[in-house]
């Protein structure tokens, strides 16, 4: 299920992301992540920056850090791996309305991008997988994703959601020997949810 708060990392200094790797890559740090995302909140005033209590901001240091140690470890199985399928949050969309011309298929289910906007980051994000050669899915939310698997038959999954929904996800994939990668939404929300693109792109692109 996703957090149960919002939070907006997208105006956050791209210093916050760069120490957030590095502690992710320092593993024997990560049994002292308590005190590694405290420090973090504090130096990058993060409370302040997004209106979150700090609680709050450190379940979702501790859950973008978990992220990036999942995606380390299964990063090598997961680029020998054949059939693939990206998952993309439909919230994401620039249009939430009308305007979005994508269709959606009830027996997926999944939307699929009209390709309507030049500067929609579902949009762009689709037809790069699309290229890359990945079945994409905009999803309406993490519980359909099982069941597409399954019917795919894919043996490895690239998914975009929040920390909490990934980490989720992750543990299914693992648990069903499916090779995966994450991205993580910077601002998550019913609507206007960002991820990083380039993140995105460098996955896919590298993988």
């Amino acid at each position: 299920m996703p957090y149960d708060f919002r939070y907006d990392l997208s105006n956050i200094p791209r210093s916050f992301f760069r120490e957030l790797g590095r502690i992710s890559e320092e593993r024997q740090l990560h049994r002292k992540m308590g005190t590694r995302a405290r420090e973090l909140a504090t130096k990058f005033r993060l409370s302040e920056a997004t209106g979150l209590d700090v609680e709050n901001i450190l379940t979702v240091i501790e859950d973008l850090v978990d992220v990036q140690i999942q995606n380390s470890k299964q990063k090598a199985t997961f680029a020998k791996t054949g059939k693939r399928a990206l998952f993309l949050p439909h919230c994401s969309r620039k249009y939430m309305d009308s305007n979005c011309k994508s269709s959606f298929d009830a027996t997926v289910p999944t939307y699929r991008c009209g390709h309507c906007s030049d500067d929609c980051l579902v949009g762009i994000a689709s037809r790069l997988g699309e290229e890359r050669g990945y079945s994409v899915f905009v999803v309406p939310g993490g519980s359909c994703i099982p069941g597409i698997i399954r019917r795919g038959g894919f043996k490895g999954i690239v998914g975009v959601a929040c920390g909490q929904e990934l980490m989720l996800a992750l543990e299914m994939t693992r648990k069903v020997g499916i090779p995966s990668q994450a991205v993580p939404l910077i601002k998550n929300g019913c609507a206007n949810t960002v991820f990083s693109y380039q993140v995105l792109e460098s996955m896919i692109r590298e993988l």
